[in-house]
């Protein structure tokens, strides 16, 4: 079997779950109403659909920060395993820090590839969705939900009776169509914008001073950069309607990324501060500020459980008093 086929076969299990997801979306909106053959009925059901999926991969996404939080933990013990063996290049020093490094991972139950596995497991998900709209856009029947008339009329769909979905920015400028141009160039700005503020929202303000002076840092921010421009390049060949569905993922991640930096942050970063002074001012942490007014710790504030006092009758308090 050639790799194409295999990677079908892995695929075909994915696609089934994401165009039944699709037609059912379809077939919501349509009975509410709305026109089967409008695009805005198909934008609509990629909107949901994503929307679905996301949702169902946010354990897989909670896991990962978990494990690249576990890194964080480790990182200074893994410094002082380098700085050990720093300039050593025997073979005995090498094998020496490897042994040391796989034992900490063992005792702190650490994995550098743990962090990375979700991602991973994820790109077939993606893949899969970026393939079913694909073929659906070039009326190409899918897997089994997702028949030849529904591929058809997806493909031939026009978003307010004028984009064809099915369209790219670059096909509109051959085919001259004014409309396709202007909202292709409307997403893929909006689409580079969100990607670029997720990632500065995680440089900026999600990074420990420690994870700031390393190496990789200065690597983050050149991508910082150069992903979005090269994520913009891109989308101008990408019909509309899988812009659609990368916007709409877009605008998910970064929301998600917000609410993580918020309620999970790297210990030691400014989101971490902030949210420190936030609980502070609940009443659930206890903050000592230095004259300068920066942050010298942090108290949990343990709420104070005192006991009811039962009321005494006359008799029982007279009685009692006898006994004394």
């Amino acid at each position: 079997m050639d790799i194409p086929g295999f990677i079908s076969t892995i695929l075909w299990p994915i696609k089934w779950v994401v165009e039944g997801l699709l037609v059912l979306f379809h077939t919501v909106l349509t009975g509410l109403g709305m026109d089967p053959a409008e695009g805005l009925t198909w934008v609509l059901s990629i909107v949901g659909m994503v929307l679905v999926i996301r949702a169902a991969l946010i354990p897989i996404f909670v896991r990962q920060i978990k494990s690249q939080r576990k890194m964080l933990e480790v990182a200074p013990q893994l410094k002082k395993i380098q700085d050990k063996y720093k300039g050593k290049k025997d073979q005995f020093s090498r094998e020496a820090m490897s042994r040391e490094t796989m034992e900490l991972y063992k005792k702190t139950g650490t994995n550098p590839l743990s962090s990375c596995l979700p991602l991973l497991l994820q790109m077939p998900i993606f893949f899969s969705l970026f393939s079913v709209l694909n073929d659906a856009q070039k009326g190409t029947a899918g897997v089994f939900w997702l028949n030849s008339d529904l591929a058809l009329q997806f493909g031939n769909a026009k978003l307010f009776g004028v984009a064809p979905l099915h369209e790219s920015f670059q096909q509109a400028t051959t085919t001259g169509d004014v409309a396709v141009m202007i909202i292709a160039v409307i997403m893929v700005v909006l689409m580079t914008g969100s990607q670029f503020i997720t990632q500065l929202q995680i440089m900026s303000r999600n990074q420990s001073p420690e994870a700031k002076n390393s190496p990789m840092f200065k690597q983050q921010r050149i991508l910082l950069y150069i992903l979005p421009l090269v994520f913009a390049f891109s989308g101008f060949s990408f019909p509309l309607g899988v812009m659609f569905y990368w916007l709409t993922s877009n605008f998910w991640t970064m929301g998600q990324q917000f609410l993580v930096i918020r309620n999970m942050p790297t210990p030691g970063s400014e989101a971490a501060k902030a949210r420190e002074i936030r609980l502070a001012k609940k009443g659930k942490l206890n903050i000592a500020t230095a004259a300068d007014g920066s942050v010298n710790h942090v108290v949990l504030e343990v709420p104070k459980t005192t006991q009811r006092q039962q009321p005494v009758g006359k008799t029982r308090a007279k009685k009692q008093g006898e006994k004394k």
